[in-house]
Parts: C-alpha cells; structure tokens; sequence
C-alpha cells in the first residue's frame, strides 16, 4: 500500500512534468513560427527555397566580394546552378579596418575587420529595385610578428565577415520573398 503522502508527491511531479512540458511548447512555438517564412511558401505558392535558388547574383569585385557571392550561391543553391532567374541581386562591399590594443610604440596587437554590404534585389520582369538592404559584418583578429601569421589571420577575419553578411542578406531576401513574390 502506498501512503497519501506518496499519492502527493507522485501527484505533484507529474503536475510539474505537464507544467514543464507546456511551458517548453510555449517557449518553442513562437521560435518554429518565425522561420517558417524562410522555409514555407510565397504569396503565389512557390517555395520560398526555390525562388531563392533562382536569383542571379552578380559579380562583387575583389577577393572578400567573391568570397560573398560564393558564400550566398551555396546557401541559396546548395552549390549547385540557378535555373530559371527571375530576380537579380547586386551588391556592392565597403571594407575597413580598425586598430586596437595599440601599444606605447604605436604598433597595433590586434585589428577588427568591417565589412558593410549595400543590396538591391531586382526584378528581371521590368527591371525595378523590389528591395534593398544593408549587411554588416565585423571579425577581430590578433597581429603577430610572423607576417604569414598576419595575412592568415586577415583572410580568415575577412572570411568570417563575408559569412555574416551573407547570411544577413540571405535572411533579407528571403523574409522579403515570403511575403511578397
């Protein structure tokens, strides 16, 4: 036989369990609802991936601008090819460099990385900006005495940034394509 106060607390953890697991749904629901759009469908019924996967990007000047356009084709396609273009993204960068941790000498042991990208998708229909937007990205790094150390550490920084710049564009667009292409 089991005591009442056994039946309580058997009564009471189970409660909590349920308590916990609603409150888990609640706190998930709002997150799975704010990425649909990015994965569902547009306005017109396409999925917004496909469209995606459709945009041209033009060409971006310079090594980092390359870097980004190939960074946005792989997460729009996948790697592979666009079929079917019916927007156009053109981008333009802003690169800078900012020092830090200057030491008495005037040396620098550290810089950050900044990287500011202008988009604008346009419609290969009528050839009309349908939407525009900014990306921005920023990567610190540290400077070593090895100069193959400092160009590694660059490239990696401007690596990194060119990554959030896309994925911010990437997002943009998309948002802007659930609700409206």
């Amino acid at each position: 036989m089991s005591s009442p106060d056994n039946k309580r607390r058997k009564a009471l953890r189970s409660r909590r369990q349920a308590l916990a697991l609603i409150g888990s749904a609640l706190l998930a629901a709002p997150l799975a609802s704010a990425c649909q759009p990015l994965y569902g469908s547009t306005p017109n019924g396409a999925r917004v991936k496909d469209v995606m996967a459709g945009i041209d990007i033009t060409e971006i000047p310079g090594r980092v601008g390359q870097r980004l356009r190939n960074e946005l084709i792989f997460s729009t396609t996948g790697g592979g090819r666009a079929g079917g273009s019916v927007y156009r993204l053109e981008i333009s960068v802003r690169e800078s460099l900012t020092k830090t941790l200057v030491s008495t000498t005037g040396d620098a042991q550290g810089e950050i990385y900044f990287l500011e990208a202008n988009y604008k998708l346009v419609s290969l229909a009528d050839n009309k900006i349908v939407f525009r937007g900014k990306g921005v990205g920023r990567a610190a790094y540290d400077r070593f005495n090895p100069i193959f150390s400092n160009v590694r550490a660059r490239i990696d920084a401007e690596n990194r940034a060119a990554r959030i710049v896309a994925d911010t564009i990437r997002t943009g667009v998309a948002g802007y394509l659930s609700g409206q292409a």
